[in-house]
């Protein structure tokens, strides 16, 4: 009879505990589907999440990124908290993207150039001169063409969250003007390690040195390069206006980024928390762009009071070389650059 009781209450402690431990989610389970959403119980969820970024922290996408992971800690009372590294604390660019999609509980904020690595046409979505404005730009994301598009990177596990978060018209920042090609002929100048960008530098008549933005500040200052680019709000707000005091508006590339989250990560969040996370980082998105929007000019004003100039250029010098840019992406739809366009085309008149 002992032995009989002693098995009774020996099941019944190993019961007990299997409920007390049953309804945890501290990690998320993978999951192969491309639509599925975890059944997990949201009272008895929590996941955290390592949003990786290249800016630093008074940059605007920096500030962005962090009110919405802000918002959305406080929106699922903590059961997602999303810890923001900037400065390239963690894997960026290529690195940050192959976190990904290998499954990590990363968050990847990177140029849509860094997807064209998995799917070629993003990178003539934000080539030279696609886009003459952020609107253009906003309306592409909308269309069936680009929809497509972010529907096919799940094939490589990657979810977009968003494709907007807008930094301005990137241009050239150096101490010499430049207005044509062969202003920067000979002149090295810094990129991201992007082949779309080492591409369209070279294009442009430049010597494109693809280098890690830790690295840049240094480099400029010593010689190393003659030059980088970027936007109006970088050229305030990341120290590279202490290097380089000429801008030259060559509005080359527009400066966007993208935020994406492994589709395994994303199907194994309850649906009550996938729909925060999405409305947050939406909302964050729309917001960068109108905060770089109505800045751009306060942005050049405040450079130009502490001393930097700012040219126009002769912008039809630099298209044709801007051709031999798209044929150079392996992998694209046949026709995508006039497809593109075309799309461009259709957009509604405001």
């Amino acid at each position: 009879m002992k032995k009989v009781l002693a098995l009774i209450l020996t099941v019944g402690m190993i019961a007990g505990l299997l409920a007390g431990c049953g309804g945890q989610t501290t990690t998320p389970a993978a999951s192969s589907g491309g639509g599925s959403t975890s059944t997990a119980t949201p009272a008895d969820y929590h996941l955290e999440l390592k949003l990786s970024h290249v800016f630093g922290p008074t940059e605007q996408l920096a500030i962005s990124v962090q009110e919405a992971a802000d918002n959305i800690r406080e929106k699922t009372n903590g059961a997602i908290d999303i810890q923001c590294y900037p400065n390239s604390q963690l894997p960026v660019y290529k690195d940050g993207l192959e976190q990904v999609a290998s499954g990590a509980n990363f968050i990847s904020v990177e140029d849509p150039s860094y997807i064209g690595d998995y799917v070629p046409d993003f990178k003539a979505l934000v080539g030279p001169m696609m886009c003459s404005n952020i609107q253009e730009y906003e309306y592409l994301l909308t269309t069936d063409l680009v929809q497509g598009m972010i529907k096919k990177l799940e094939n490589d596990n990657i979810k977009v969250l968003a494709l907007d978060y807008f930094s301005g018209f990137r241009f050239m920042k150096t101490n010499k003007v430049i207005r044509t090609p062969d202003d920067l002929k000979g002149m090295k100048i810094r990129v991201p390690k992007s082949d779309l960008f080492v591409n369209t530098l070279n294009a442009m008549g430049a010597n494109a040195v693809p280098m890690g933005w830790d690295e840049t500040l240094s480099a400029v200052s010593q010689g190393v390069v003659d030059g980088l680019e970027g936007t109006m709000s970088d050229f305030r707000y990341d120290g590279s206006g202490e290097v380089a005091s000429v801008g030259s508006l060559t509005n080359h590339l527009i400066g966007v980024c993208g935020v994406y989250i492994g589709l395994n990560v994303w199907n194994s969040i309850p649906a009550e928390y996938q729909k925060i996370i999405q409305e947050e980082f939406t909302a964050s998105g729309k917001r960068m762009v109108e905060t770089i929007e109505n800045s751009y000019a306060e942005d050049m004003a405040y450079l130009e009071a502490n001393g930097h100039t700012f040219n126009e250029v002769d912008i039809d010098s630099f298209a044709p070389g801007f051709k031999a840019v798209y044929d150079a992406i392996e992998g694209t739809t046949p026709g995508i650059y006039d497809m593109l366009k075309a799309e461009i085309a259709k957009m509604p008149k405001s």
